[in-house]
């Protein structure tokens, strides 16, 4: 069996292994994936112990991303503009690349669900890692604008500095964002994890055709219920469709085979992974 695996603190509720497991199955290839509870100062050792024992790559999800960033001999562009890598293979030159698929993720499951980027108006909540990590597949999608919203507008504006080249980012605090017509409203700040809103007003969702929670949950999380209570017409999604799009990037990084994203997604929502 090839084996894979996905590192983290705390992991034990990780869909991971369910997913690389189903995508496995469908595709008929032997694949072994397990979930690894790295210690928070033991990281490179858990990675290197993993590799060296015949691992063939990893997953890295919180707090382990900027390491794993440290860690690799090679970088693809788009984990060279995230500042962080989720995805690590070993190259058969003994060398560890890393990758950052969330972003392609992101993307990808907006796309499947027909919502448009190209021309449109995205307002983007957050400005943390989850936030850089989408942000250029975003902008490779040629949208009108992007607006970018935090808690700290310092830390906004440094995120948008980093991306000056490509586009020209508007930059707010919460409590100066102004009212406008936003066409996808995606909120990438951990809010629903913690059960509260981030501070926009119905008025800032009013005019999307789409809004997302990258969170997601058995349950529906609470920015898309307060979402649908002020928006009738608007796709609304949460983060499960992101989070099997870059878990299907990421497989097609160790073994260049997509699995099936969208079958695995309907069984997601059904319950049955």
């Amino acid at each position: 069996m090839d084996k894979y695996a996905v590192f983290g603190n705390p992991i034990k509720h990780s869909k991971s292994p369910a997913i690389h497991h189903k995508f496995a199955e469908l595709l008929n290839e032997p694949v072994h994936y397990e979930a690894i509870l790295a210690p928070l100062d033991g990281f490179s050792a858990a990675v290197n112990d993993f590799f060296v024992s015949g691992g063939l790559g990893a997953n890295v999800t919180m707090p382990f991303k900027e390491q794993a960033f440290e860690l690799c001999d090679q970088l693809s562009d788009r984990a060279q503009s995230a500042g962080a890598v989720n995805t690590l293979k070993k190259l058969k030159s003994g060398e560890l690349y890393g990758d950052n698929t969330d972003g392609a993720g992101l993307v990808n499951d907006l796309l499947n669900n027909n919502i448009t980027l190209k021309g449109q108006h995205i307002l983007l909540m957050g400005a943390g890692g989850a936030a850089r990590g989408v942000l250029l597949p975003l902008i490779e999608q040629q949208p009108a604008s992007i607006t970018l919203v935090n808690r700290t507008k310092n830390k906004a504006q440094q995120l948008a500095e980093l991306f000056s080249q490509y586009i020209d980012i508007a930059v707010y605090d919460f409590h100066e964002l102004p009212i406008a017509n936003y066409d996808v409203v995606i909120n990438s700040t951990s809010s629903s994890i913690e059960g509260v809103l981030p501070n926009i007003t119905a008025e800032h969702i009013q005019s999307a055709s789409a809004v997302y929670d990258m969170v997601y949950s058995d349950k529906e999380t609470i920015f898309i219920a307060w979402a649908k209570s002020h928006n009738k017409n608007a796709v609304m999604l949460d983060g499960i469709g992101m989070l099997i799009g870059q878990a299907a990037e990421a497989y097609n990084v160790w073994r260049d085979t997509f699995p099936p994203v969208e079958q695995v997604i309907r069984l997601a929502k059904d319950k049955a992974l």
